[in-house]
């Protein structure tokens, strides 16, 4: 497994391609920045190269991460800042998750938030509050996935505890940060009707103008799962229908729930 203790002097990271021109992923056309490294190892993942010590092939593997100095990161970034100013966008952090390369996170947040460019992230959750938070404060936008209430469940399902993640979006809720809950939905894994609601009551309880986005199962990582030599459990995994996922929208907008599509 590759080592994220990041050096300051040379401040390198492991990254996958940048994506540019993304509109699903905060408001306006954003750039993404896929830092790798996952805490978590859910069945479904769709960036399975984030997932290090699973790839059997470090030849292909290498072909999906490269590192990066933070310079190199930035530059790529500043080349598009014409289209975030006139498109209301910016740069999303996701991953793997971003939160575990924390100093080159920290680093590139901290010279964006200088140069005004306009912050999201996409997060499982799973870190250390008191350590993410100065990032958290900059972000315009915070996505953060409830893979599933129970906790059993979601031991089984990811490899790790929810309670942690619960936590930080309560602290998230407590300073009226901009989040933006999303559920994976996945057939007969998390999309019954009573873990829905058991999502939506706790999102009443303790965010302001709760939101959430339903992310209907796909499929677009299978190659990649081939090409790593990593078994991929998603072949078994399916979406709800489109009807069932109308009922469940309409489920969560009884409770107060903001329902949104990125």
């Amino acid at each position: 497994m590759m080592n994220f203790n990041i050096s300051k002097k040379a401040l390198k990271g492991y990254f996958m391609k940048p994506q540019h021109f993304s509109v699903n992923d905060g408001e306006g056309i954003r750039t993404l920045i896929f830092l790798a490294g996952c805490p978590l190892r859910c069945i479904w993942c769709s960036n399975p190269e984030s997932q290090i010590e699973l790839c059997n092939n470090s030849q292909v593997y290498s072909e999906f991460i490269k590192e990066y100095n933070i310079n190199e990161i930035v530059d790529e970034v500043i080349k598009y800042k014409t289209f975030y100013r006139y498109s209301g966008g910016g740069v999303t952090f996701s991953g793997g998750e971003p939160t575990l390369q924390l100093e080159m996170l920290k680093s590139l947040s901290e010279i964006f938030y200088d140069k005004a460019i306009d912050m999201a992230i996409e997060t499982c959750g799973y870190f250390d509050f008191i350590k993410v938070e100065a990032v958290l404060d900059k972000m315009s936008t915070i996505f953060v996935d409830i893979k599933h209430m129970d906790s059993s469940k979601h031991i089984k399902l990811t490899s790790k505890d929810n309670k942690l993640i619960l936590d930080n979006i309560k602290k998230m809720g407590e300073k009226d940060l901009p989040l933006i809950i999303r559920i994976p939905l996945i057939e007969s894994i998390n999309s019954d009707k009573e873990n829905i609601i058991n999502t939506v009551e706790f999102m009443k309880s303790y965010i302001n103008n709760p939101k959430l986005e339903f992310l209907p199962h796909h499929f677009y990582a299978e190659k990649k799962y081939e090409q790593l030599g990593i078994k991929a459990a998603s072949k078994n995994l399916k979406a709800p229908s489109s009807i069932y996922i109308s009922e469940l929208k309409k489920l969560a907008m009884s409770y107060g729930i903001d329902v949104v599509k990125y």
